[in-house]
């Protein structure tokens, strides 16, 4: 069974938390470590950022931890190499988080080929048209038992989101706003009737929550209408001021307990 699948039948009604990292950055080398360290001290799933120059949904910090990273040099073929030497390792769920533009400079084929060998689980691909997906991605990566998460916001119809739900499998990542990424201090009263819509929809897939989430009442209002939630900027702060993933947890866990 693809881990992504198998973590959500096994949570039991627990509340998942992922978080996403840029691969490559503060260091080209650190990926690794980033990523052994988040499996042992108990994060559920991990969003790898592909790094991309022109990176249109995230904001400032994800933006500027992409650039450092294209600066030390990594590339999709390296971020696949550094996860290859740690595949047997990983038992969590690896989801490959970049734009279309490489991905398809690479070839689909390939490198749904290369996630398989790398131990990927599943990608989000933000640019990725639902019609080449449907087209173009999905037989492939079915073919690789690859999951291809689609992006929901509160712009998104009612249709759409049928749509999505019926030809996507895995989870459905749930995009708090329909703003860049960023860290955020609460979701406010419209946010919170999104969330509420959706859940009126019971959707068969799982979805989890991400964008804004930094402190104890994002986190929390995330997990109350979602499987789980993602963290992405919070982290990728504070990984570029810690410079150690061990620093920077212990600095995010304390944010989301307070």
């Amino acid at each position: 069974m693809n881990k992504i699948n198998q973590l959500f039948s096994q949570r039991q009604d627990r509340k998942l938390l992922s978080l996403y990292f840029c691969a490559g950055a503060p260091t080209l080398n650190g990926t690794a470590d980033v990523i052994r360290t988040l499996e042992r001290r108990g994060i559920d799933m991990i969003e790898v950022g592909i790094p991309f120059s022109d990176p249109m949904a995230d904001g400032p910090v994800i933006q500027d931890a992409a650039t450092t990273a294209l600066k030390n040099g990594m590339t999709l073929q390296t971020l696949f190499d550094q996860l290859k030497a740690i595949k047997d390792e990983v038992r969590i769920p690896l989801v490959l988080m970049g734009y279309l533009n490489p991905i398809m400079q690479m070839g689909i084929e390939r490198f749904c080929q290369q996630c398989v060998e790398s131990g990927v689980s599943g990608m989000i691909i933000p640019d990725l048209p639902f019609k080449d997906y449907m087209d173009e991605v999905k037989p492939v990566a079915d073919r690789y038992d690859l999951r291809v998460i689609m992006l929901i916001t509160p712009e998104t119809s009612e249709e759409r989101i049928r749509f999505i739900d019926d030809h996507t499998d895995g989870f459905i990542y749930m995009v708090s706003s329909a703003a860049i990424t960023g860290a955020q201090k609460s979701f406010d009263e419209q946010k919170q009737e999104y969330f509420r819509r959706i859940n009126a929809m019971h959707l068969r897939n799982p979805r989890m929550i991400g964008f804004g989430i930094s402190n104890k009442q994002t986190l929390e209002s995330a997990q109350a209408n979602a499987a789980g939630a993602i963290i992405g900027s919070k982290f990728v702060t504070l990984l570029s001021e810690e410079g150690s993933a061990d620093g920077a947890l212990d600095r995010l866990f304390k944010a989301l307990s307070e």
